[in-house]
């Protein structure tokens, strides 16, 4: 890789600057970069690119005038996002302060996909986490007309389709009143993929999925006058009464979700913010007359949640008092009487942070532990504090272990490359390491040698995940 590079600048960046100079929309430079109108759009949502499209793309700049962005190795292509390739930042490791914590400001751990989906499919987070979340479940007192539930972070659907299971065995004559939060588009399309069953078996469901901030999405309601003008409130009556049917119909929605859901960057903190907020209400055209109490109206809603599931709503290494501040105290006050917020986050003090501190000694992601987190959220909610309780609960209850997937004669065996990699990109992506630090350590194979030194010593690799309770008081 070329280290005499006087002025970098990211892909976006430069995409952003010529579209600016020559005037031209976005969907149009990409059908004339690469033929792929769409293109600029994938890239804002973290899609990778190959070497080719990544030459295409600077040829095209550079040809009609404008100014392309720094070379860089293509064999370092995969391993980071176009978001993120800031040759300046790679090569000299300078970190920007951002005021809330963070290391660098245009990092986002989940917002890697190839880092993400590798992780989703090889370990059993979503599914322990989605038991626990069932525990919860025999602790509220839903009242008429339906059980209210908040997903702070849908991810792909994997927890929430797991809850909603969970939901019809405790409640299956109630109507249920979901709402999930979540601004990757990928994700909103992964967990649409997975409803159609819910709709079928669970027929008197109401699931509304939002892209809004935490602030806003509990209520449906943006805060900023713009905002409001610019919402899409979109109600999906589904017809039919076959899953098959339903998913068609859910399928249909990719081309409205492309074009509509779109996220860009806060220049600010480098976190991903909605293009415009959208509401996306869905529920069976059958059910109608029996939902219409539930059926939420655009400016005529409420939050008043019998359990908010938050896990993992936030980075790791941000302040405690930006934790709650930005995410728990919201969602807090958006708990109805009886209400439950269930946290959780990562723990540390498992193989899995050993690896990191191995490859960086002294490294400590997790910064903030579930005392600090409801200390600052007590001091954030002042006097309403009053009005719920808070709940670390033990060790043996609130920390909960998950395992990545092995085959049982696998670590005793030789262990295979694959897993390595697995292994390796789980405790790199629980850790939230950023890409750019994480180049100079994978040239070669010792930190692949220390992930098997620690799977053999273990016997497996497993992670430790934090939870805690804020509850409101009935009276």
């Amino acid at each position: 890789m070329q280290e005499s590079i006087e002025s970098a600048s990211t892909l976006l960046d430069s995409i952003s600057a010529f579209c600016k100079q020559e005037n031209m929309a976005e969907s149009t430079f990409g059908r004339r970069a690469v033929n792929d109108g769409k293109f600029v759009s994938r890239l804002r949502d973290g899609a990778r690119i190959t070497p080719e499209t990544w030459e295409r793309v600077t040829k095209f700049i550079s040809a009609n005038g404008g100014e392309s962005p720094a070379k860089i190795d293509p064999r370092l292509l995969h391993l980071i996002s176009p978001t993120q390739m800031n040759t300046n930042a790679i090569i000299s490791k300078k970190k920007a302060d951002t005021g809330d914590g963070s290391a660098e400001k245009n990092f986002r751990f989940f917002d890697n996909r190839q880092k993400y989906l590798l992780f989703v499919n090889t370990c059993s987070e979503k599914e322990i986490v989605a038991q626990r979340v069932g525990m919860e479940l025999g602790n509220i007192h839903p009242k008429p007309p339906a059980v209210r539930i908040f997903d702070a972070g849908m991810g792909d659907g994997s927890v929430l389709t797991k809850v909603m299971r969970e939901m019809h065995r405790r409640f299956p004559t109630m109507p249920f009143y979901i709402t999930s939060k979540e601004i990757s588009l990928e994700d909103v399309r992964l967990s649409l993929a997975k409803m159609a069953d819910r709709f079928f078996e669970h027929p008197a469901t109401v699931l509304i999925v939002t892209n809004m901030y935490y602030t806003e999405a509990p209520w449906l309601s943006p805060q900023k006058v713009e905002s409001v003008t610019a919402m899409i409130w979109k109600e999906i009556s589904l017809s039919g009464s076959t899953a098959h049917e339903f998913d068609d119909q859910l399928n249909s929605l990719k081309g409205f979700l492309g074009e509509h859901w779109q996220a860009l960057h806060s220049p600010k903190t480098g976190n991903p913010i909605y293009e415009r907020p959208v509401a996306l209400v869905i529920y069976r055209e059958d059910y109608r007359f029996l939902l219409d109490d539930i059926i939420p109206r655009q400016g005529f809603t409420r939050a008043d949640y019998d359990l908010i599931i938050a896990s993992q709503p936030y980075r790791s290494r941000v302040s405690a008092e930006f934790k709650a501040q930005k995410v728990l105290a919201p969602l807090t006050r958006a708990l109805g009487k009886g209400g439950r917020l269930l946290g959780i986050h990562s723990h540390g003090a498992d193989p899995g942070l050993e690896i990191i501190q191995e490859v960086w000694p002294g490294e400590d992601p997790y910064t903030t532990n579930r005392y600090d987190l409801l200390r600052a959220l007590k001091a954030e909610l002042g006097k309403d504090a009053r009005r719920y309780n808070f709940n670390t609960y033990s060790d043996a209850r609130a920390i909960f272990r998950y395992d990545m997937h092995t085959l049982p004669t696998e670590v005793t065996g030789g262990i295979g490359t694959s897993t390595l990699f697995a292994a390796w990109n789980a405790a790199v992506y629980v850790a939230q390491i950023e890409d750019q630090r994480l180049i100079e350590k994978t040239v070669g194979r010792e930190h692949l040698e220390i992930t098997n030194a620690v799977l053999q010593k273990h016997g497996g690799l497993w992670f430790n995940d934090e939870s805690y309770i804020v509850s409101r008081k009935r009276d």
